[in-house]
């Protein structure tokens, strides 16, 4: 678990419930009242970026399995998010911003890197968009290429598609305003990712 936990760590960039009950995947396209609330959605977030979320993230690749506690905190260009494995309680604690990028708890002491994409491929072996992770995880397109949104019943995003990645948001948190994803999974092959979010506070 202690090995594996690092790639844990690098998932929980991604993103990706509240124990609400998952809705049906329904995906839709977007229509002209659909697309202009998301534009909207998108236009009240957009200069969101200080924000903490708790959760819990799981991730698996074909060839093994890990999960754990997540704390994640935005600070503008400055991110702190920590993993706890939940049966050895270690925590391991990635952090940085436009002068590079820290990962502490591995065995052998503190892991430096120019950014964080650079430091996870070099430790883990994981591609990480960082730019994008930090879109998707409040339910929007990033702003770094082409995107396929399509909607639920709920005229919320139940699926994006950017870069290679399939996000699908399984859950939101309606009684907040705007509505923010509560249940988030991610793949790209190996790799997939589940975070149930508990709790978001935004502007801190």
């Amino acid at each position: 678990m202690s090995r594996y936990i690092r790639p844990c760590l690098v998932a929980s960039l991604i993103l990706l419930a509240a124990c609400a009950p998952t809705r049906p995947t329904v995906h839709r396209e977007g229509d002209v009242v659909t697309m202009s609330q998301q534009a909207q959605r998108e236009h009240d977030l957009a200069d969101t970026s200080h924000w903490t979320l708790q959760g819990k993230l799981s991730v698996a690749t074909d060839k093994d399995s890990g999960s754990g506690s997540l704390t994640w905190h935005q600070d503008g260009d400055r991110y702190d998010f920590t993993v706890r494995a939940p049966v050895t309680g270690r925590s391991f604690r990635l952090t940085g911003g436009p002068d590079g990028a820290e990962l502490d708890g591995l065995e052998g002491g503190t892991r430096r890197g120019p950014d964080a994409e650079t430091l996870m491929a070099q430790t883990v072996g994981w591609q990480i968009p960082m730019a994008e992770l930090k879109r998707w995880v409040l339910g929007l397109r990033a702003d770094t290429g082409p995107a396929d949104i399509r909607f639920g019943d709920d005229k919320l995003p139940s699926q994006l598609v950017q870069d290679g990645w399939t996000v699908e948001y399984k859950a939101w948190d309606a009684s907040r305003q705007p509505a923010m994803p509560s249940k988030v999974f991610a793949e790209k092959p190996p790799y997939k990712v589940r975070l149930a979010i508990e709790s978001w506070q935004l502007g801190q």
